[in-house]
């Protein structure tokens, strides 16, 4: 599986972990579904934006780049994604790139412009349109030339740029320059997957002109099916409206992060199929939170048995067929509910080799979808362990007001506690706590 990654230039938003939590999912299941799954996500660390980025900073575009990817690992990481096996950088892949190149040019695929920029001839590849269903001639027509370019047909895609002043630039045949953005991944991919692999995945966004350039560069060059499966993930909408920084609603996954904790966002993102919208609203990360709070409500205080999903024989075949439909994460997640309330009526009933069953298939249920990767004490308490003694303290002072009968004291430490943002559960006579 390769799947387009980030341009390091600038923070992620909610958009990228989208669609890091998505193809994490996906790898998730299929290994566990008994596949041997290579997953390459590729770094852009070369374009325009770079650039200019770069320039306005005064640092060079390695630091920049380096910076960026340090920072997206993070946030990765945070959200309980798993490192892809390879993330092929583009400035590292510029000898695939010049030599998929040539063999466009060399199978009258590609022309070399007076410019010195190398483009696509979209006009030899018969296929073209064919992933997003469009047609040539309805593109060409809505589509211009613009005074500055080289090329001979509006739908002609760059695939090296020549050198401009105070830009980096590479030896090529052609003269100095930089590869166009569409190349970078048919190269790669090719380089770490062959010429022909099973899943290509990335944004919605990327389907056209992106993807669709990727099959015309890929086939073109290698004569044969390139990608077995097209997968694009939705677009992030905040509050029912396109994300986007004019707008002033658009939003990186450290702020996110900063109100939220990182499990509740992977559940949040999980809650919608991956190829529907998905709207970011402060309410649907609190319903996120909430479901997420109740299992492991379920899963404090339960010494869980290790438990293979597969072999069960009630809840396996329902969350199997889920996951097989297009990796129905939604519904999913109504699995692991109905596990969870089974859970909750075991534990009731004192059933503790039920419980611990029930808590363990929940485990592995949410390790293919990257949940419940915490202890129950350590989600529910905020990790707030350096106020725990604190915290347990104002419990006994509760707890021993309550059994003199001095409610004035107790209401006011349970209002200190609520200050602190605790919330106290009484449940068999045990007082427990967990954060806001």
């Amino acid at each position: 599986m390769y799947v387009c990654g980030m341009t390091v230039y600038d923070l992620c938003h909610v958009g990228h972990a989208r669609v890091m939590v998505v193809f994490d999912v996906v790898t998730r299941y299929l290994r566990a579904s008994g596949y041997d799954v290579t997953y390459i996500r590729n770094i852009t660390d070369i374009d325009d934006k770079i650039i200019k980025r770069a320039a306005e900073n005064g640092e060079t575009i390695q630091t920049l780049t380096d910076r960026y990817i340090k920072e997206m690992h993070a946030d990765a990481d945070a959200l309980g994604v798993l490192r892809p096996d390879r993330e092929p950088r583009a400035t590292e892949a510029m000898q695939p790139m010049l030599d998929m190149i040539q063999t466009l040019i060399d199978k009258g695929l590609a022309y070399v412009a007076e410019n010195g920029d190398v483009y696509y001839d979209v006009s030899e590849f018969s296929g073209y349109g064919k992933l997003s269903g469009r047609q040539v001639d309805d593109l060409r027509a809505g589509e211009r030339i613009a005074v500055n370019e080289a090329k001979t047909d509006p739908l002609d895609f760059v695939l090296w740029k020549a050198a401009k002043p105070e830009e980096p630039a590479w030896d090529s045949p052609w003269g100095p320059g930089r590869p166009g953005w569409h190349i970078e991944c048919s190269a790669m991919s090719a380089e770490c997957l062959g010429h022909h692999f099973d899943i290509h995945g990335g944004g919605q966004d990327l389907q056209f002109p992106h993807h669709e350039n990727e099959i015309a560069q890929s086939e073109g060059a290698h004569g044969c099916q390139s990608v077995n499966y097209w997968m694009h993930n939705g677009f992030v909408r905040i509050d029912d409206e396109k994300m986007s920084k004019s707008l002033g609603n658009f939003f990186t996954v450290r702020e996110v992060l900063a109100k939220y904790p990182a499990e509740a966002v992977r559940y949040f993102i999980l809650m919608s199929h991956y190829r529907s919208p998905l709207n970011y609203a402060e309410d649907q990360l609190e319903q996120a939170k909430t479901a997420l709070t109740r299992f492991y409500h379920s899963l404090r205080d339960v010494t869980p048995e290790t438990v293979s999903w597969r072999e069960d024989a009630e809840f396996a075949s329902r969350f199997a067929e889920a996951m097989d439909d297009d990796f129905n994460t939604a519904l999913a997640l109504s699995v692991l509910a109905d596990v969870r309330q089974a859970l909750n009526i075991a534990r009731e009933e004192n059933d503790e080799q039920k419980s611990a069953y029930l808590a363990g298939l929940l485990l592995a249920f949410g390790e293919v979808l990257g949940l419940f990767q915490q202890s129950a004490e350590a989600f529910l308490t905020g990790g707030q362990q350096d106020e725990a003694g604190k915290i347990e303290q104002l419990i006994a002072e509760r707890n021993a007001a309550r059994a003199a009968k001095d409610w004035s004291r107790a209401d006011q430490v349970r209002d200190e506690l609520t200050a602190m943002g605790i919330v106290l559960e009484d449940a068999a006579g045990k007082t427990s706590w967990r954060k806001i």
